[in-house]
């Protein structure tokens, strides 16, 4: 017989076999703690109780580990949120594999397509001309201020030709509302010229000369070929830079690289609508400050998540747009947009 036991025998104070039980105990209890965290309230075993090798109930500790490592076991699929919400700081993939990766890539776009089956591009336009032009004044503005300030520009000047020879301070007066409405007068007087002089008034469907334009990049470049022109290309935009970077897709910052890195990820034929549908999450759910994590149909599938707010209820109320229940950025949006319950947005001046 031990000298603990004979001890116990003697009727002698046991202290010096609770630091063996709590040891015991002790990594039984993390892990459980690590599997539910949402587990560990009060009417479980206390951190006091827990290294006292008892509860208050006078059950052993390690009855409690085991009961509460049982309850993991038959955890909902929420109990993967929960255990998220405790978390300081986003955890990233481990060793994910390049393999892995595209899968999570895909699986993502697969459930944005499902929330987002209306995604579109969010400036309104009726012809190449007016898209390019658009998307030149959407730099450093909103898709909305722009929408606002269109109408009047393409009123008055309908085409290339009458843009081309349109008073620079007449379009400055237009434009005022988009800001650094000098330049993106310059800009879009300059491309107009350039659309009459050398591609016959026609907006070219190629990339190539398409980057020729004045104030035309290659991201405006390919949201005119995938727009207007139904040609595969992938918009970085700030939102998208943003989100496939949280997403941990690719760690670059340039957006010529973002752009080679994210399209190995998926067939060419997807690049357009996963342009649409990572912008639309970015401007309604993962904002760049506040995300709503909570409110996150791929929450299961975001290694940052965490990073916003994780409950569900405030969550809710850092929603835009069609899913806050606001208006959109489009005065004249698709009719599928509207069927899923978006609201077209005010002309300028009107709210």
């Amino acid at each position: 017989m031990s000298k603990a036991a004979s001890t116990t025998a003697g009727g002698k104070s046991t202290k010096k076999a609770a630091p063996r039980t709590a040891k015991k105990v002790t990594p039984a209890r993390t892990a459980a703690e690590k599997a539910t965290p949402a587990e560990a309230t009060p009417a479980e075993a206390t951190p006091t109780e827990v290294s006292s090798g008892r509860t208050a109930s006078g059950k052993s500790a390690s009855k409690k580990a085991v009961a509460v490592k049982a309850a993991s076991k038959k955890a909902s699929p929420g109990a993967a949120v929960s255990k998220k919400t405790t978390t300081a700081a986003p955890v990233p993939p481990r060793n994910e594999s390049h393999t892995a990766l595209v899968r999570r890539a895909r699986r993502i776009n697969r459930e944005l397509a499902e929330v987002y089956p209306y995604a579109h591009p969010e400036l309104d336009f009726e012809n190449p001309f007016q898209l390019v032009v658009a998307t030149v004044l959407s730099a450093q503005t909103t898709d909305l201020r722009v929408n606002q300030t269109t109408p009047a520009l393409f009123a008055k000047y309908p085409t290339p030709e009458d843009l081309a020879e349109a008073n620079p301070e007449e379009v400055e007066e237009i434009l005022r509302p988009t800001g650094f409405f000098r330049a993106k007068t310059k800009s879009v007087i300059g491309l107009s010229r350039a659309l009459r002089d050398d591609f016959g008034g026609e907006v070219p469907g190629r990339l190539e000369d398409l980057v020729k334009l004045p104030g035309v990049g290659r991201k405006t470049a390919f949201v005119v070929l995938g727009n207007a022109f139904g040609r595969p290309g992938i918009t970085v935009d700030t939102h998208f830079q943003r989100l496939v970077r949280r997403w941990q897709w690719t760690a670059e910052t340039d957006p010529d690289k973002i752009e080679t890195a994210v399209g190995g990820l998926f067939p060419k034929s997807e690049w357009t609508m996963l342009s649409h549908h990572v912008i639309f999450h970015g401007r309604r759910i993962c904002h760049a400050r506040k995300p709503a994590c909570g409110a996150c149909p791929i929450a299961p599938l975001c290694p940052a998540y965490g990073e916003g707010e994780t409950d569900p209820e405030k969550a809710k109320k850092l929603l835009k747009y069609e899913k806050g229940g606001f208006p959109g950025q489009r005065l004249n949006p698709p009719q599928a947009y509207l069927d899923a319950g978006g609201r077209p947005a005010p002309p300028l001046g009107t709210g």
